[in-house]
C-alpha cells in the first residue's frame, strides 16, 4: 500500500515552490497544491512508473493552474480597489526585492518561451535538468540547452540596463 502522507511531505514542497513561481500568490499556491494533490489521488491508477513522481506531480500541477486560469478569465475582473495587498515576509525580502532581484526577474519576464518556462522551472523550482525536460516534453539535453541561452540572453539583457 502507497503511503500517501509520505508522499505528500516528499513532494509537497516541489509542487508548491512550482506553482508559488506561476501564481505569485502562497495562498494560491497553497490552494493549488492542495488540488493537485487531491487530482493525483484520483488518477494515482494513471501513474507510469517510467518518470519520477515529482515530475508526474508537476505536470498535474501544470493542469490544476491552466484549469484555475481558464476559470479566472471566465469571471469578471477585480477592480483595484478589491485586489488585495501583496504579502511582504520579511524587512530582508523587500530590500532584496528592491535591489537586483526585481530587475533580474522582469529580464526572465521578458525572456520568450520555453526558455522562460526553463529558467522559473530551473532557478525558482529547483528541478533538474532531466525533469524540466519531463515536465515540458522534452530531453535533458534540450533542457540545459534551452537553459543556457534563456540564460546568456538574461546576461545580454541585465548588462544592457546598466
Amino acid at each position: 500500500m502507497v503511503d500517501l502522507d509520505a508522499l505528500y511531505r516528499e513532494h509537497a514542497d516541489t509542487v508548491h515552490r512550482y506553482l508559488l513561481v506561476k501564481t505569485g500568490s502562497a495562498d494560491l499556491a497553497e490552494e493549488l497544491t492542495q488540488e493537485t494533490f487531491f487530482q493525483a489521488l484520483r488518477t494515482v491508477d494513471s501513474y507510469d512508473e517510467g518518470c519520477k513522481f515529482s515530475t508526474w506531480l508537476i505536470g498535474i500541477a501544470k493542469n490544476v493552474l491552466r484549469t484555475h486560469w481558464q476559470r479566472q478569465y471566465r469571471q469578471p475582473a477585480v477592480s483595484l480597489e478589491e485586489a488585495p495587498e501583496p504579502e511582504v515576509a520579511s524587512v530582508e525580502e523587500a530590500a532584496l526585492s528592491e535591489a537586483g532581484t526585481v530587475s533580474i526577474l522582469s529580464a526572465i519576464h521578458k525572456a520568450p518561451e520555453p526558455g522562460r518556462e526553463v529558467l522559473y522551472l530551473r532557478l525558482l523550482g529547483n528541478l533538474s535538468f532531466r525533469q524540466i525536460g519531463d515536465v515540458l516534453g522534452q530531453t535533458e539535453t534540450w533542457a540545459r540547452v534551452t537553459f543556457y541561452r534563456a540564460k546568456q540572453s538574461i546576461v545580454k539583457e541585465l548588462k544592457g540596463n546598466e
